[in-house]
């Protein structure tokens, strides 16, 4: 405890950019750069209104599906190009018909990563094909927003261990002939790379269970502050909604990383970003990957559009293109939605999982040695995971966690105003959010938790603490509620807290009501503080954005001196489904109209 004075006296927050976000959704469509305005849940007329190249989408300025279309611009470092305007690689771009996301390479990238760095680990090569592996890797910087942006890193639990958040990023890049050959169009070469999947791996602390979420390509939301490392050129943060995708060309993958923890709150420990030929290759490398339909299916529209996916009905062994095209299809599957090519890239991706348990070993040393060179150069990392012995680490770090305790979702979404895009969804996506920053598995098979341990500094008398309020009750749709800050302090004095007083410095956006302490001399202070507004214990958070114990008004107590709490429980949003990674059975319905 302190030992004399008010504590923590002078505290107020220090500025956290409170950047708006949209709540909508849009379901993503083409593969390719002419998707960009795609129609919602996949409503748009079977083949589409432009050109678009068979399998690959082309480079069509309408395309209605475009699997595989391309994007323009300026070059960019690592796995691809970074493209930077506002018309979109993928179809993301505002002039195009038909944007849909790409969430099916997102679990390419994942499950290529994952090979990758199995085998690499066990390739046995000598220690100049180690150093020739080393130099193929790219590397880029981890985070490249400003550092008062990072997310807080997580509280070790009781045994000192640490949650890992791996963000996996799918790019678009035609930078070489064969990802050229892969994507489509040749006018599209060198052009603007999208990260078009995005997808955050989050591994429990005791590594026994792993949540994987997918995000929409075309969510729109504000991109934070960026920075290029290698040109130094300063992207400043959008002032109006931007497609998340298009953050690889605000700088690099490092922006990727500053959007996902800006939303998050997440402190993200490592990303991986993966291009078309590393797909392929990995899928070439097991013999294949098994997937499922449930009718015939051809993904082709007598346009041109598709993927150009054909599969008998029943399972199938897909490798080389056939992997890529089904990661990228959406003409065929459910309701020709994104949100549906999301679904069948986990079962690709849980499929994946599973055949490297079963083949943990490669026996033929020619295979493994083609499959390390194709990977090591289709990848591009931070430098925490620059080596092939940081890849093999990180890959046994993984192999720890059982195929049933898998889990992977998207992101919950709703429609933007135009039907073209998506946004969070309100509460559900930020209580998905949670669970992840709380390390809660989100197949609810965790352990009961042990009671919460007792702060180690005990709280201050009720008017020795000092507590600045600040007014947070500012949302999406309504502005701030003029004086609430000066209201709450007022009830908290008649509580006894006579050093309450409110900040009228900054005016950010919190959803629900939080109090915030800097360090662990002041957490028994925040505590007693929530208990007698009714604040829960998990709306108590350690930040380095305050330097006091400060109490956020947010928005779910714009009015009164009572505060309700949010139904305090750890279930998974029932509009955040779940796809299991041991579920073998997993078949992807076909639509009829594309079925033969």
């Amino acid at each position: 405890m302190v030992p004399s004075g008010v504590r923590g006296e002078g505290a107020r927050p220090r500025a956290r950019d409170a950047g708006d976000l949209g709540w909508d959704e849009d379901l993503y469509e083409g593969d390719g750069a002419g998707d960009r305005a795609g129609t919602a849940r996949g409503a748009e007329t079977r083949g589409g209104a432009a050109q678009g190249t068979k399998e690959t989408g082309g480079a069509g300025s309408q395309n209605g599906d475009g699997d595989g279309e391309a994007p323009s611009g300026p070059t960019a470092r690592g796995g691809g190009r970074r493209g930077g305007g506002p018309g979109n690689g993928d179809g993301d771009g505002p002039g195009n018909a038909a944007g849909r996301p790409r969430r099916r390479r997102r679990v390419l990238r994942w499950s290529a990563t994952v090979l990758a760095v199995v085998i690499l680990g066990t390739a046995g090569a000598g220690y100049l094909y180690y150093e020739h592996l080393n130099a193929n890797i790219k590397k880029d910087d981890l985070n490249l927003g400003d550092s008062k942006d990072r997310a807080a890193k997580p509280t070790p639990n009781a045994a000192g261990q640490t949650p890992l958040n791996i963000l996996l990023i799918g790019s678009d890049a035609r930078d070489s002939k064969e990802n050229q050959k892969l994507g489509g169009a040749k006018d599209t070469f060198g052009g603007d790379a999208r990260a078009d999947v995005q997808m955050l791996v989050h591994v429990s602390a005791d590594r026994s269970n792993m949540s994987v979420v997918s995000m929409p390509r075309d969510t729109l939301l504000h991109l934070p502050k960026c920075t290029d490392p290698e040109t130094k050129q300063v992207y400043q943060a959008t002032t109006s909604l931007a497609m998340t995708n298009d953050s690889l060309n605000h700088g690099g993958p490092g922006c990727t990383v500053a959007t996902w923890e800006k939303l998050t709150g997440i402190h993200i420990d490592h990303f991986m970003m993966v291009d078309f030929a590393g797909v392929v290759s990995m899928a070439d490398a097991i013999g294949g990957v098994p997937v499922c339909v449930d009718k015939n299916v051809y993904s082709h529209t007598s346009t041109g559009h598709g993927s150009g996916l054909k599969l008998k009905k029943g399972t199938t062994y897909v490798k080389g293109k056939q992997a890529l095209e089904w990661l990228r299809t959406r003409y065929g599957f459910e309701d020709g939605s994104d949100i549906a090519r999301t679904k069948a890239q986990h079962q690709y991706m849980n499929a994946m999982v599973r055949q490297l348990r079963e083949n943990a070993t490669l026996g033929n040393p020619n295979k493994m040695r083609k499959l390390a060179e194709t990977a090591t150069k289709s990848l591009t990392v931070d430098d925490g995971l620059g080596t092939v012995k940081k890849l093999y680490d990180l890959s046994m770090e993984l192999r720890k966690v059982p195929t049933d305790r898998i889990s992977m979702t998207t992101m919950p979404w709703v429609y933007s105003s135009d039907g073209n895009r998506v946004l969070p969804k309100p509460n559900d996506a930020d209580k998905l959010f949670r669970l992840v920053r709380e390390d809660v598995a989100l197949d609810g098979k965790d352990k009961k938790k042990a009671k919460e341990a007792e702060p180690t500094d005990p709280a201050a008398a009720d008017d020795r603490i000092a507590v600045q309020v600040v007014n947070g009750t500012r949302t999406d749709t309504l502005g701030p509620m003029s004086g609430r800050a000066t209201q709450v302090a007022q009830l908290l004095v008649g509580k006894g807290f006579t050093q309450a007083k409110a900040d009228g410095a900054t005016l950010p956006s919190e959803e629900t009501t939080v109090v915030r302490y800097p360090s662990a001399d002041l957490e028994g202070d925040a505590r007693r503080v929530a208990k007698e507004l009714g604040i829960p214990t998990n709306a108590v958070e350690k930040s380095t954005d305050v330097s006091g114990v400060t109490l956020y008004v947010g928005g779910d107590w714009r009015s009164g001196s009572t505060y309700k709490a949010p139904e305090d429980d750890d279930k998974v949003p029932s509009s955040a489904k779940l796809d299991k990674g041991s579920d073998t059975g997993a078949c992807m319905k076909v639509d009829p109209d594309y079925t033969w």
